[in-house]
């Protein structure tokens, strides 16, 4: 337990920071794209659901790491739970690549209108760190597989 304590606590406090700016500067970014474009009704609506559909997978990713973590303590790292939470982590990676990828439209037109343009590169940013954890999980979850059949095979051979 006293080895991963220090990422059990990382996790939570990724979350609360996560949390505080969905609702702290979520809305104050709506707020922004909605006085950027007042003949547009629904871009404030867009931008808010773009940004909360993003959230969703984020906090179900921090959840599976969590899980993952208890894994480790319970000394059941090497397992088909291990695995699956992996899988559950990259596919909210990839989720949220998509989601900034489908919005990076909302964030063209914010930047046209903005000087200089700031909402396009830190678009960029999440989509592609999002993507870097997502192929990370991927290798992970590939190797952890790889440990498992081995220790199954030489667990059928003893």
């Amino acid at each position: 337990m006293k080895e991963t304590l220090f990422l059990k606590l990382a996790v939570i406090f990724i979350g609360i920071l996560v949390l505080a700016l969905c609702i702290f500067l979520v809305p104050k970014i709506g707020n922004f794209a909605g006085e950027l474009y007042p003949d547009i009704d629904y871009m404030k609506s867009l931008v808010l659901i773009d940004m909360y559909a993003a959230a969703i997978p984020f906090y179900f990713a921090l959840y599976q790491a969590f899980k993952l973590l208890s894994y480790i303590d319970k000394k059941q790292a090497f397992s088909e739970l291990s695995v699956k939470a992996l899988k559950n982590i990259k596919y909210c990676a990839i989720t949220i690549s998509t989601v900034y990828l489908l919005g990076m439209p909302l964030y063209y037109l914010m930047a046209e209108r903005v000087d200089p343009p700031s909402f396009i590169p830190i678009g960029l940013v999440i989509i592609f760190a999002s993507m870097v954890i997502a192929v990370f999980a991927n290798v992970l979850q590939r190797l952890l597989q790889e440990a498992i059949n081995i220790k199954s095979e030489n667990d059928l051979t003893v």
